[in-house]
Formats: structure tokens, sequence, C-alpha cells
């Protein structure tokens, strides 16, 4: 983070209303990750300007909680809207700023679209309950009642959906929003408050403010006017955003990394599942957490299976998504992420791993592109095996019995999502039963719902999103006993 001197595009924060710089003068220069070029500059805020973005939420909040639900729901349908009406614009954003191809950007702008008008929906159906009293004439009541203040840390690999997520459930139900964005890819967020000045959401309802985790995000965590931290990140920014938190007890809700498993049975169908494994496993450059991360074969039907994914692998194109649009995979985020995928797979094949495809980076321009990659030959007890790679590598394993599979793909400190392709229903039932993560895909690709549910078991996660849960995650219990004179039973 420095000050810069070149003539980039410039986006400002958005606190209490207002679009404004830092008053520390500090700029980070945001980077094309198909070129490796600078293409903006965006404001590092001070702790007193992070202070002063929860102050303002949390002064607005006190308002914001008394709008009927079904108003603030329009907000989100108009939000929507506008979404819609400047689609071309923020895909070719979200294409420039975080390597998308196009087909997958217009996915991810087009579905928080439609996000958004399913959250406004939920301002007419999400709901307390009445209970029966023990004590004569009076009512048991439980009310869901916004916590307050919500602090959303977003991660880079979706910088617009990731918005939707947090904010829309936040704000349907009363609560007012502090959002800070990745600083790999922090340029839509700030355009999308350009949206919620539009729209017309009062102001210090939304603040969406920009700079390092080490100062924004610790601010949010630690501070007491923030009833909930929901990240979207790593493991460990996960347990540093707990830590703060304990300090005031404020809720978090945590989706983190993925390990994400397939198993392949013998009776699968086999392009099926070659094809869902590799859709799974480029969708956004191989940089999502429901990606297939490890595959487990029977071994009847590996070396069959094992060629098929190596040739389908092979033949996925690479290349800058903003020049060529029938592209299957783009750039990874930056030169860390790159060296990180590119380490794990030479230590695996120094260690007796296999290629059966890929396995290099790839120059073009001055981006940061891997090659779609298949390794073979690895052990269960092997980094590429148990930790998350973020990247086009797909490990291959073998296993007997549908036992020693469940095993191996229990077998990980991760728990978000899993896979099996089978065309017997009692292995399918097996799976659903005994996967120990939040979600399993039955013979198709990993790609959630926004109507169910999205949390992560072990270290994937706490809370969870989408749904009517996820709509839970930001509300209060509140249990009311209203009793009347208790002689006073008849009219």
């Amino acid at each position: 983070m420095s000050k810069s001197s070149v003539a980039l595009k410039h986006y400002q924060m958005y606190i209490n209303g207002e679009f404004r710089d830092s008053s520390s003068g500090n700029l980070i220069t945001v980077l094309n990750p198909a070129t490796g070029e600078p293409i903006s500059t965006v404001p590092s805020a001070t702790l007193e300007e992070t202070r002063e973005a929860i102050d303002a939420a949390y002064t607005a909040q006190k308002s914001w909680k008394k709008v009927p639900a079904a108003t603030r729901g329009q907000y989100l349908h108009d939000v929507a809207t506008e979404i819609r009406k400047d689609s071309k614009h923020l895909i070719e954003m979200l294409q420039e700023e975080q390597g998308k191809i196009k087909s997958l950007a217009t996915t991810e702008i087009l579905f928080s679209a439609d996000y958004f008008d399913y959250m406004a929906s939920a301002s007419r159906t999400y709901e307390g309950e009445i209970l029966q009293s023990d004590n004569p004439n009076e009512n048991i009541m439980i009310a869901k009642q916004p916590i307050g203040v919500a602090a959303g840390i977003l991660p880079w690999n979706f910088p617009f959906f990731l918005i939707a997520r947090k904010m829309g459930p936040a704000l349907v139900t009363g609560n007012t929003i502090v959002m800070k964005p990745s600083t790999d890819t922090p340029n839509l967020g700030l355009e999308f408050a350009k949206i919620v000045e539009k729209v017309g959401i009062p102001k210090g309802v939304v603040n969406i403010i920009t700079g390092p985790g080490s100062v924004i995000g610790d601010e949010l965590s630690r501070n007491k006017k923030i009833g909930i931290i929901s990240l979207t990140g790593s493991v460990n920014s996960g347990k540093r955003v707990m830590e703060a938190a304990a300090t005031h007890m404020a809720k978090v809700s945590l989706e983190l990394g993925g390990k994400a498993p397939a198993i392949v049975c013998k009776d699968a169908d086999i392009d099926l599942a070659v094809q869902s494994i590799i859709d799974s496993r480029v969708d956004n450059n191989g940089q999502l957490c429901n990606n297939c991360e490890r595959v487990y074969v029977q071994e009847d039907i590996a070396d069959e299976f094992t060629k098929k994914l190596a040739d389908k692998m092979a033949a996925v194109t690479v290349g800058d998504p903003m020049k060529h649009e029938d592209i299957g995979m783009g750039p990874l985020i930056n030169q860390g992420a790159l060296d990180k995928v590119a380490g794990m797979v030479d230590r695996a094949v120094k260690a007796g791993g296999k290629l059966a495809t890929g396995g290099h980076t790839i120059k073009i321009a001055n981006g940061f592109y891997y090659e779609p990659t298949v390794i073979t030959n690895v052990k269960q007890d092997s980094e590429i095996v148990q930790d998350e790679i973020f990247g086009p590598v797909l490990p291959v394993l073998t296993f007997k019995t549908l036992d020693d599979a469940i095993d191996m793909a229990n077998d990980s400190d991760f728990g978000l999502t899993s896979s099996i392709f089978t065309e017997n229903i009692e292995n399918a039932m097996r799976a659903a039963n005994e996967l120990e993560d939040g979600e399993t895909y039955i013979n198709r690709f990993n790609f959630e719902a926004m109507n169910g549910s999205h949390s992560g078991w072990k270290e994937s996660g706490i809370g969870g999103d989408d749904g009517k849960h996820g709509i839970e995650e930001f509300l209060n219990t509140h249990v009311i006993y209203l009793q009347g004179h208790p002689e006073k039973t008849q009219g």
C-alpha cells in the first residue's frame, strides 16, 4: 500500500451515505490478474474511519429496524433492478478485477440480482411463534428481532455475489451493515455503493470500506457495536475473527475453506462423473470452496475414468477472459496464489505423484495462469490430498469398497461439500447419511441453491448462508410472556 502517482481509475469508500477517500492518503493498487497490470486504486481506511462506519451503522439501525419489513424488502428489489440495468458494466468489471470467464461473470452478476429479490421476498415470510402456556390467560410469543449491526467481511473469489449473500438477509431483517471487500477485488464493492445511493437506502444503513484486514477486519471483529460478524474466507481468518469476537461475545457466521471429495463408484455414469467433476474443479478458475478438490474412484474403473478425466482436463482452454469469450478458464487471483498451487503440485510430484496432464504454470502476458492438472499416485495423508489447493488441480486416488471411500472422504479437517456418482440407490443413501459435510451432491456438479442451506462442518465453518436458515443467522430470538389477570379467564 502506497501513494500512487499512476493515472488509474479511482474508487471511493462509502461511509454514512457519502463517498470519500481516506484521511491517510494511502491507496491500494488493484491488479488485473489476467495481465498483472494495475487497473485502479482504492483508499486504505484508518482505524478511525472504520469506527466512523460502525458508528454510522449503529446510529442508523435504531430507525432502520422500525421501517416495515416490506419496505426494507422493496429497497432490495430496487437494488436487484439496478443490478440488471447495469449488468453489462458490472460483468466487465468482474472479469477485469477477478479474472472470471464471461459466462461465469454473467452468472454471478445476474444470480446476485435474483438473490436480492429472493431475500426481499423474505420480508413477508420470516416469522416467530405462539406457544401454549401452562398458565391461565397467558400468551407465550417468540419474536424474531434484528441483532443490530452486521459486519460483512468479503472474499475475492465472489466479490459481487457475497455482497448480496451478506447484505440481503441482514437488511431485510432490520440490521444495518458495514462491509469490507477484499483488497484484491474492492472495485465492485465500491461500484455497488453507487447502486445503494441511487435506490435511496438511508444513510448509514450500508457502509463499504476498503483496507487491510489487520486494521478493518480486526476492528469489525472487536468493536462492541457489532452484533454479528459474517466472514467468508480462510480457516485462519475465521479463527482470528472468532478470537476477536469472543472479547464481546458477538455472534459469528463463518464460511471457511473446503476440501470437497468426489466418490466415483464402479456403477457410475463415467462420462457424467468426468464432466461434472471438471465443471466443478475449473469453476471460477479452480478458486471456489465448493470445488471438487480430490477424487476417489473405484479400482474397477480407475484406468478408464482417469484417462477420460485427464483428456478432458487437458482440453480445457485457458486465457484472458477479457479477450476470449469461449475459453474454459482464466487466471488465478495473484502471484501468491499461483506460487501456492505450483508449489503443492511440485512437492506432490517429488513425493512420487504422476502427472496425467498439466502440472505447470502458463505464460500469458504477466498474468497468473496454471494448467488444468490431474495427478495420480498420491497418498491419503499427503499435503495435496489434505490441504486446500484452491486451483485447477485434481489429485486422484482409488478405493476397493464404499466403506474405504467414505472413510477417506471423511478423513479431513474440512467438511463443506462432497459428491458421489453412482447408479445404486443404496450407495447414494449411504453417502447422504455418512459423509461428514454440510452439502452432498449426488450425480451432479457442486453448486448450491439460494433457497437451500450453505454451511460447513468441522473447520469449514460455523453458522451458514442461504434460505430460511441463512436469514435466521441475522435474527435474535426474543421470548415474550404476556400474562393477563389469571382470574379473568371468562368473559
